[in-house]
């Protein structure tokens, strides 16, 4: 008995710890289960037959094996009500997410913390302004856009909830009364202001050129946003600077020209722009900041803005048929920027159009960039000077205009907030634009001080905004006219719709031909050039025309064989004035060398070629720099990092070491160089900072030498950024430099634009996918960018790459950053990122038997009846 109550009393606890880990066992195989039920409940039916009411004619959606839908219909109406019902399949959240964003209206989903965005938005009006360009579509394209918004709203008759998407799920957590309302055609339109403000070209350098003169001298200023270098560095319309390979086989159709347009500076009201108003400087330091605070959907504003494209002649191809090459430098989001689709009209005729594949923006019909079956396109952004500010002096309810006081036009804003009380604003405008710095009360009373200091009337000097997207536009109809374009007039025609966002179109065609077209609203202005903001109280400042479309850079086979689209200038300074802030032509120089080597001694180019030319690191910045570094007289840990560089190629590859080092010397250097700038101006790196600093390395005595750790002359501070780069990268990487990879430093996370930067662990790792390592870097071909300010991870990328082949599209080949769904954990929410970190390209079929051969999935949209 004695020995028995022990064995009992351990056999019961070992029992009752049995029992209790097979409840927690239990438990969480429940909870596994349901977790796994909410997940998967949202994604969409993609096989089978599904009876749709509204359709009038059944619609198949064929899926491939990375889940890339391709939709073939028998009228305009079906395939564009398809369009929006499969948008909603896969990506109903990000849709649902991006119409809060510009209606500003996030607040209603995420509380208090979004009042200032939406405040912002309200300010500027996209919603409104959507609804008017809606009221001014024709009566095909409006029918478009019902037909995708009736598309999606069918879709949401079946679904609601977190049988939507998993993020509904989330947001019950905070937000538990949220229901998603029908959508609109407006909702479609709106996102276009999304994408022209993210593409908004200059309004960063104007506020910053500003800044800086709050503490500079106007030369200093000037240094530090250096002209663009004419003769130097290829424009788009004039081609490369020296003899390429004639395309003698292409007799050209004839080109539009490009006639210089009137420019009426008023050199009095330039100079007084050069002095801006004392205590301007907070309020531009806190608009700075606000528009820095907006969610970035397409990415963060900063010298990495840009993209690629180019377009090669048949004269030049191993097939005898152009080839086009895209990849757009935006900022990258989980999911992608953009969702790939194909569009095709059983039999293409007058009631359905449209047979054209390629990349398209959840929530708005049509194909953004891609092509159909005669023609190709691609887009990088133009860059032109679409925004300016405006310092306005504020008395009350008016303004000064000429020596009176004009009333100020006000609309009250209501905004609500979930889980808190309506908050009411008033938006105030000039006739140029709103009053920017309404939008929080953070900017004060702007520049308190300048009417003492200035002898000026007393009153309150405020800051307006004046930008060619805030007037309705054509562009919502511009995208159909561009899908069904068949030669290079039908593109034209196309283009001359696009007025916001302006973007370099690159063009090829069946026929053989190649050709670049500059589209956009750019306004021709009565005074300065846009780079720094002016006083409103004059009509001497402001606008008095747009460029007209005939008077735009174009160009339509050109000698060389080859056109370069890669945000450097679209043609000479004797043109019209469309911006003072190219990008400095690295990336260009790059591409215009990679087909020169490809092309010399009678070479042709192939689709390979091009996608290898894709992935180029090569770093002109580093082989800048590499000359000098050697020659310099070193000891210490600075000789051990000029030794590290000896012999280095100067490509920013993700194995090397040399790439990682030379980051954290550029980044060290940048800093002690500037860092008394204001905080808001200090170098994020990129070709504006490369062309500074370029400069700096041919003048060894500037002062600009002069670093923080008390260096002065150029090799002394190069010096000591390279022995503090060696202490840094040890740090960072370890103390053996043979271990040393770009990679390691230069990552990418694909965060989720809602709640992919929650705070919440747990909700982030639902969302959030990565860290991807890359090569890569800032101006470099294979622009994945990153901010030096911040660090060196990832922050700008190619959002996607295409390659079209006019010999056989279905030998084009795409990828996307991310995947086809924007659905958490489903089988193509990032099945393509580990493609497009290697830099490998997936097929893209496109005629109907190529589409059915590569089909996984296959289901049928039936009308009900």
């Amino acid at each position: 008995m004695g020995t028995d109550a022990p064995r009992t009393s351990r056999h019961r606890g070992l029992s009752f710890l049995i029992g209790l880990l097979v409840t927690v066992l239990v438990l969480a195989a429940v909870a596994a289960g349901v977790g796994w039920w909410t997940v998967q409940r949202s994604f969409p039916t993609t096989s089978g037959r599904v009876d749709v009411p509204g359709l009038t004619a059944s619609v198949t959606v064929y899926r491939d094996d990375a889940g890339i839908p391709q939709l073939v219909a028998e009228t305009d109406h079906d395939l564009f009500f398809a369009q929006g019902y499969v948008h909603a399949q896969d990506r109903f959240w990000e849709m649902d997410f991006r119409r809060h964003v510009t209606a500003g209206r996030l607040a209603e989903l995420f509380g208090e913390s979004q009042v200032g965005t939406d405040a912002f938005i309200r300010t500027l009006d996209w919603r409104g302004i959507a609804e008017r360009e809606y009221e001014l579509l024709d009566p095909a394209s409006k029918s478009y856009y019902d037909a995708y918004a009736d598309g999606v709203n069918a879709y949401l008759d079946e679904r609601g909830g977190a049988d939507l998407s998993l993020e509904y799920a989330v947001l019950a957590l905070q937000n538990p009364g949220y229901s998603p309302e029908p959508w609109s055609a407006i909702d479609s339109i709106a996102w276009l202001k999304a994408m022209a403000w993210d593409l908004r070209s200059n309004l960063g350098d104007e506020i910053d050129r500003a800044l800086l003169a709050t503490t500079l001298t106007p030369e200093e200023v000037d240094f530090l946003h250096p002209e663009f270098a004419w003769g130097e560095v290829p424009t788009i319309v004039g081609g490369p600077l020296a003899a390429a390979p004639a395309a003698t086989s292409i007799t050209p159709l004839g080109a539009a020209g490009s006639e210089p347009a009137a420019d009426p500076l008023d050199a009095d009201a330039g100079e007084e722009a050069d002095d801006p108003p004392a205590g301007i400087g907070d309020a531009l330091t806190s608009l700075s900041a606000a528009i820095d605070g907006l969610p970035e959907l397409l990415g963060p504003e900063g010298g990495d803005l840009g993209s690629n494209s180019w377009v090669i002649s048949g004269a030049l191809t191993e097939s005898g048929q152009p080839l086009l090459a895209n990849d757009p430098h935006l900022g990258p989001a989980m999911p992608s920027i953009w969702t790939q689709m194909g569009l095709h009209c059983a039999e293409v005729r007058d009631d359905c159009a449209f047979d054209v594949s390629g990349y398209t923006f959840s929530g708005l019909p049509g194909v953004i960039i891609g092509h159909n079956d005669r023609i190709a396109w691609g887009f990088t952004n133009l860059g032109p000077d679409v925004a300016d500010l405006f310092i306005e002096r504020v008395d009350g309810d008016t303004y000064e205009l000429d020596g009176a006081q004009v009333p100020l036009t006000t609309r009250e804003e209501t905004i609500e907030v979930a889980g808190g009380e309506p908050v009411t604003i008033t938006v105030r405008s000039t006739a140029r634009g709103p009053i920017v710095t309404d939008i929080s009360d953070d900017f004060g009373d702007v520049a308190a001080d300048y009417p003492a200091a200035s002898g000026s009337p007393d009153g309150d000097y405020e800051v307006s905004l004046q930008w060619t997207a805030l007037t309705a536009g054509t562009t919502p109809q511009a995208v159909f006219a561009m899908n069904r374009a068949r030669d290079w007039n039908g593109f034209r025609a196309a283009a001359e719709l696009f007025d916001v966002p302006s973007q370099n179109l690159i063009y090829a065609d069946d026929s053989g031909n190649i050709g670049y077209q500059a589209p956009g609203d750019i306004p021709v202005r009565l005074s300065g050039d846009g780079t720094v903001p002016l006083p409103g109280w004059t009509s001497a400042n402001g606008w008095s025309d747009s460029i007209a479309f005939d008077d735009l850079p174009s160009v339509l086979n050109p000698a060389a064989g080859y056109i370069v689209t890669a945000n450097n200038p679209a043609a000479g300074p004797d043109g019209p004035l469309l911006t003072e802030d190219w990008d400095h032509g690295y990336r260009a120089v790059g591409i215009d060398r990679l087909i020169r080597e490809r092309l010399a001694d009678g070479g042709k180019l192939s689709a390979d070629d091009l996608a290898e030319m894709q992935l180029d690191t090569a770093d002109a910045n580093a082989s800048t720099f590499l000359p000098l570094i050697g020659e310099l007289d070193l000891d210490g840990d600075a000789a051990r990092g000029a030794a590290l560089l000896d012999g280095w190629n100067g490509r920013a590859d993700v194995e090397s070491a040399e790439a990682a080092y030379f980051a954290v010397f550029w980044r060290t250097l940048l800093d002690d160089m500037f860092a008394s700038l204001p905080e808001p101006t200090r170098p994020q790196g990129g070709d504006r900072w490369y062309k500074v600093v370029g400069t700096l390395l041919g003048e060894p005595d500037s002062k600009w030498w002069s670093s923080s750790t008390g260096d002065t002359g150029r090799d002394a501070v190069i010096a000591g950024a390279l022995a503090a780069a060696w202490t840094e990268a040890s740090a960072l990487m370890g103390d053996n430099p043979d271990g040393w990879r770009w990679g390691e430093l230069h990552t990418l996370t694909l965060t989720n634009a809602s709640f992919g930067e929650s705070g919440i662990g747990p909700i982030e790792w639902l969302f959030n996918r990565g860290p991807y390592e890359l090569g890569g870097g800032s101006s470099i071909v294979n622009a994945i960018g990153w901010d030096a300010t911040l660090g060196y991870g990832v922050d700008w990328v190619p959002s996607m790459r295409m390659i079209v082949d006019l010999d056989d599209l279905d030998e084009s080949r795409w990828i996307n950053l991310t995947g086809a769904s924007g659905h958490a954990f489903n089988p193509h929410y990032d099945d393509q990122a580990p493609l497009w970190q290697r830099g490998e390209l997936r097929p893209w079929p496109f005629t109907i038997n190529a589409v059915q051969d590569a089909a996984n999935d296959t289901l049928q949209l039936r009308p009900v009846g």
